[in-house]
């Protein structure tokens, strides 16, 4: 072989070897179904959704500006501010008036101006009060407008103001020096000096208007994992409302069933043993109650959902698209989770969509324990929303949005990644049918469904809130309860109140009571409230006249006010109860949405507690009222430590006014009572501890919209049903076969929080 020939031969090989390297390589590619395509729905929004935008830190900083230089008086940065100073607690969006957000967004009408909300706590005045400011235009501040009055019908005493993170590190720094007056009760009972125990709140503050006294329990502390199931017996009444943080006392101690006057006392009563000490060993790390820690080595990772050709669902500020829906959301510091212009098709379904409240009622045989009503607004549940983990709180692949707030500091705080959007597949069909008579056919649909979460923590407890958008032009909200459950010292007739799940420790019985607002605007603002539900008439048979049967009708009714619309918990409530609007659909009935509650709420708190008036939304488990823009929340921040003379009460909502063809709000109360048991350690799940509702379109269309979903499916017997043409599903395994970009693991979710929090504990 000359050279020639075998440089030719050595070339073909070269070539041959290049050419099957590439088609390796082709192979090896994502096939092109696998790049992410558009969103199947184009964004037309052109911004008019940040109307609801929550502010931005840059507006928030503005603000803060303005006021430090415009109220004519010092203030103290809240995170350092004492009772006796004047500070900003907090600076939120001032949502602006329903009806001119309606004039810019359906009627062309002039964009309302941006405006910030701010509260103010006045300690250094001749009359110590809290004050709330509008404040705007933003971005640059030109005025405020002190708004309290008209609010709130009355200046808010000072009294009534949340406890901030400074007040609890005062009141912590008092406890530990009256702890130290009992050195040998502590050593023997807890094995302690003191300093390391945790201290956690309860509420209300005592038992008439001005009080502000708080009783605080006291748990052993271990790191990494919760204090709350490990009581020692010990509780504390601290004395805080006087404004000289040095006349703040101890006034009384309770420990293991009895009451003393002073730790003093206690500590004598030892000494001279005359009080019987239950002695609990300082918790050791590897076999403390409640850890958290793996107890097995990983295993093999789990299902992970994720978008072939990217997500399907579009965020532009705060907005989201997602096959027919359009939602604008944010997350209001003190209630959480709000969202407004739920549309779907163009068309506007809910105005606003928001969290009011969590309340958890206690039950206990010692003080903390049996007086505990949490109001979590007052704490902050937005506030508390913190970042979350990717792959475990949502999916992997989720979109995770940070949230920004101002509260007890002069600088704007982020809580990154605190929101999170996805697609759900719910492994579920949404409508399906197998035909084997007449013809041979499926069809079905897969229930797809866009999520929107957050999870907020508060102190023990984590709940988790849900807002879902389904193909059929529901929209379903749903809250899980997780986290740790409160406990209290198990003495005497403790299993009276809940069951023993530790050596000394009861878990306490307790409600969790949520409620949200429904501003509902079905084809229109003006709507009715109808209801519809079973009956059973006795009739002769027609055909007979010799027999009778028990005929089932369909029985309706519009509720005309207000009074025969709020509905108690626990009664009886129409099966079918809708927001209707006077236009019909092509069949001849109301375009309507319909409200269907799921809860298992316990007994709400006697009409004769003096509180009771604070939380007179839990009377109801639905109650539907007019509109009105006075009427913006259904309690307030100012009522967890004044709930003798709320500063807002629900009942007052309710006073019988006409609601026929009015614009008209659900205020809708889901929850569920808790009895700890063994299995609630280390931690509650989710599962059986989930309430909500849905809104779901009840002859609002003239069929239902998802048959124009792309995802439906649909074969006969005579195809074959392996076609991609054919059958979509038979298309998945191409596309199923790209590998998911996954963003490298992280979290920050410490990074904003201090080693040493306040005993706020809820």
């Amino acid at each position: 072989m000359n050279v020639k020939t075998a440089l030719i031969l050595l070339i073909l090989a070269l070539a041959t070897i290049f050419a099957l390297v590439c088609v390796l390589l082709i192979r090896g590619r994502a096939p092109s179904t696998c790049q992410d395509q558009p969103p199947e729905q184009e964004d037309t929004d052109d911004g008019q959704s940040l109307v609801f935008a929550d502010l931005t830190p840059e507006e928030m900083a503005q603000v803060v500006r303005y006021l430090q230089g415009n109220l004519g008086v010092q203030l103290v940065d809240a995170s350092r501010a004492k009772p006796s100073d004047n500070c900003i607690a907090s600076v939120d969006l001032q949502v602006p008036a329903k009806a001119e957000v309606l004039r810019f967004l359906d009627g062309g009408g002039a964009r309302p101006p941006r405006e910030a909300l701010a509260v103010l706590y006045f300690g250094n005045q001749p009359d110590p009060n809290i004050t709330e400011y509008v404040v705007g235009p933003l971005p640059t501040p030109a005025y405020h407008r002190d708004v309290t009055v008209q609010k709130y019908r009355g200046k808010v005493p000072y009294h009534r103001r949340p406890v901030t993170g400074k007040e609890y590190m005062d009141i912590n720094a008092l406890i530990q020096q009256e702890l130290r007056k009992a050195p040998r009760f502590l050593a023997t009972c807890c094995e302690s000096d003191g300093t390391d125990l945790a201290i956690l709140t309860t509420a209300p503050r005592g038992f008439k208007s001005g009080d502000r006294a708080t009783w605080f329990v006291l748990f052993h502390s271990m790191a990494g994992t919760g204090y709350y199931l490990l009581p020692v017996g010990l509780e504390v009444l601290v004395e805080h409302r006087d404004l000289r943080v040095s006349h703040w006392q101890l006034r009384q101690v309770f420990y293991n069933g009895r009451y003393f006057a002073s730790m003093g006392v206690l500590e004598e009563a030892f000494v001279a043993s005359l009080l019987e000490v239950v002695r609990i060993p300082k918790p050791q790390t590897e076999a403390v109650l409640g850890s958290m820690r793996p107890q097995r080595p990983p295993g093999s990772p789990g299902p992970l959902q994720y978008e072939p050709q990217g997500p399907r669902y579009s965020i532009r500020g705060n907005r989201v698209t997602f096959q027919g829906w359009s939602i604008a959301f944010g997350m209001n510091p003190n209630s959480g989770p709000r969202l407004f212009d739920i549309r779907y098709r163009g068309e506007r379904i809910v105005y606003e969509l928001s969290l009011q409240e969590a309340l958890a009622l206690y039950g206990s045989n010692c003080p903390g324990g049996m007086l505990t009503r949490y109001l979590d607004g007052s704490f902050g549940i937005g506030r508390f929303a913190y970042e979350l983990v990717r792959g475990l709180d949502c999916p992997y692949t989720a979109t995770y949005v940070d949230r920004h707030y101002l509260a007890e500091s002069e600088t704007p705080k982020t809580n990154q990644n605190s929101l999170c959007i996805f697609e759900h597949d719910a492994a579920l069909p949404l409508r399906r049918h197998f035909s084997d008579s007449q013809s041979l056919y499926y069809g079905g649909l897969r229930k797809n469904t866009l999520v929107i979460r957050a999870i907020s923590t508060l102190i023990n407890y984590d709940y988790i809130w849900d807002f879902m958008f389904h193909g059929s032009g529901a929209v379903e909200v749903r809250v899980h309860a997780t986290g740790y459950i409160s406990s209290s010292f198990l003495h005497g007739q403790g299993t009276d109140y809940g069951n023993r799940v530790g050596p000394h420790t009861l878990g306490t019985m307790h409600l969790h009571h949520i409620h949200y607002k429904v501003d509902l605007d079905v084809d229109g603002q003006l709507n009715s409230l109808e209801t519809q539900d079973m009956a059973y008439k006795i009739v002769k048979e027609p055909w007979s006249m010799q027999n009778t049967i028990e005929r089932l009708y369909l029985r309706r009714e519009r509720l005309e006010r207000e009074d025969k619309a709020a509905f108690l918990l626990n009664t009886p409530m129409p099966r079918y109860l809708s927001f209707a609007s006077p236009n019909p659909n092509k069949w001849g009935h109301p375009r309507s949405y319909r409200i269907q509650i799921t809860s298992f709420a316990g007994e709400h708190l006697p009409a004769s507690s003096s509180m009771e008036r604070s939380i007179s939304w839990g009377r109801y488990q639905l109650a539907v009222t007019r509109r009105k823009e006075e009427e913006p929340t259904s309690t307030s921040i100012y009522n967890q430590n004044d709930p003798w003379t709320p500063t807002v009460a629900f009942a007052d909502f309710i006073d019988n006014e006409t609601i026929t063809n009015e614009d008209l709000v659900a205020w809708i109360s889901v929850g569920f009572l808790h009895v700890p048991h063994a299995e609630d350690v280390p931690n509650t799940v989710t599962v059986g501890n989930g309430v909500g509702f849905f809104l779901r379109p009840y002859n609002y269309f003239d069929e239902d919209p998802s048959v124009d979903s792309p995802d439906s499916i649909y074969f006969s017997s005579e195809q074959d049903a392996r076609a991609c043409g054919a059958n979509p599903l038979a298309c998945l395994p191409p596309a199923a076969a790209c590998a998911p970009h996954l963003p490298p693991f992280r979290y920050g979710g410490f990074l904003n929080l201090s080693l040493a929090l306040p005993p706020g504990g809820l």
